[in-house]
């Protein structure tokens, strides 16, 4: 039950999906899946690039309407619904990690609608996990946005340098524009980092500057890297999504797992560990 009484004889439980395909739901989320009366999905947010068409229903055994951004964030088709039957609401990775689907709880415990969250894996935590890095030692995460014609944000790069002062690590989470079907590649990512450098001129980040990328995280075959800009800008990681993480300060069992798990050079290793 939520924190204020059911008025509405309605519920909406957000169900998170996990991070590759439908069949990293839960068996609590695929039980309340199969109790609802109405499935809704949002994929503009984030995307489970190892979902098949109508492989949903299959799995489920449901009807599940796919809402598109604007739909999400006005939320109006969701609150009704849920005002008065058992309504499910999907989405990538862990459900309240989204502002939107934060303000949407609210709304919904405002109305009298009571809520449930399950929650599922987030790139928060797997990527960290899968490079081997402390997950503790993470300072603010921030997200690269696709430039466009009067619009170049260097805001995250000022996060990470404030995260660098304190020796935090830095998730960098690559722009999504779902209706475009425009995902940004860690290779993009790489040369946006790059040309806020030009610009701000903090001695940041250069070409030999260290940089993690994890590709296609929850995947069955995910790929990690750890290795200078220079040498990352050479390699193809494949298909979305990518995801960057900018070391911080590194305990000695971090730049251990980077070497193991992500293939971080020697002569990187070094250099790091007289940091």
């Amino acid at each position: 039950m939520d924190v204020c009484e059911n008025m509405t004889g309605g519920q909406l439980l957000f169900i998170g999906l996990g991070l590759y395909s439908e069949k990293d739901i839960s068996l609590n989320g695929l039980s309340e899946i199969k109790q609802c009366d109405k499935v809704f999905a949002e994929f503009y947010t984030s995307k489970l690039i190892g979902l098949k068409k109508n492989s949903f229903e299959q799995t489920f055994g449901k009807h599940v309407e796919v809402l598109s951004r604007e739909e999400t964030e006005k939320g109006d088709k969701i609150l009704d619904c849920a005002s008065k039957e058992n309504v499910v609401f999907l989405t990538c990775g862990d459900p309240m990690i989204a502002t939107t689907h934060v303000d949407l709880r609210i709304r919904a415990i405002r109305r009298g609608i009571a809520t449930k969250i399950i929650h599922s894996g987030s790139i928060i935590t797997a990527a960290p996990g899968l490079l081997g890095l402390q997950n503790y030692k993470f300072g603010r995460t921030t997200t690269l946005a696709f430039p466009e014609k009067d619009y170049f944000p260097t805001s995250p790069y000022s996060v990470i340098l404030e995260n660098k002062k304190m020796g935090l690590h830095t998730l960098v989470l690559l722009d999504i524009q779902a209706d475009k079907e425009a995902y940004m590649t860690a290779n993009e990512g790489l040369k946006l980092l790059l040309e806020m450098e030009e610009k701000q001129k903090k001695h940041l980040f250069d070409e030999e500057s260290v940089v993690c990328v994890v590709a296609r995280a929850g995947s069955p075959e995910p790929i990690v890297a750890a290795s200078s800009i220079n040498e990352l800008l050479k390699r193809d990681f494949g298909g979305p999504l990518h995801t960057l993480i900018i070391p911080g300060a590194l305990h000695f069992m971090e730049i251990e797992a980077l070497e193991v798990f992500a293939g971080l050079p020697q002569r990187l290793s070094e250099k790091l560990q007289k940091v």
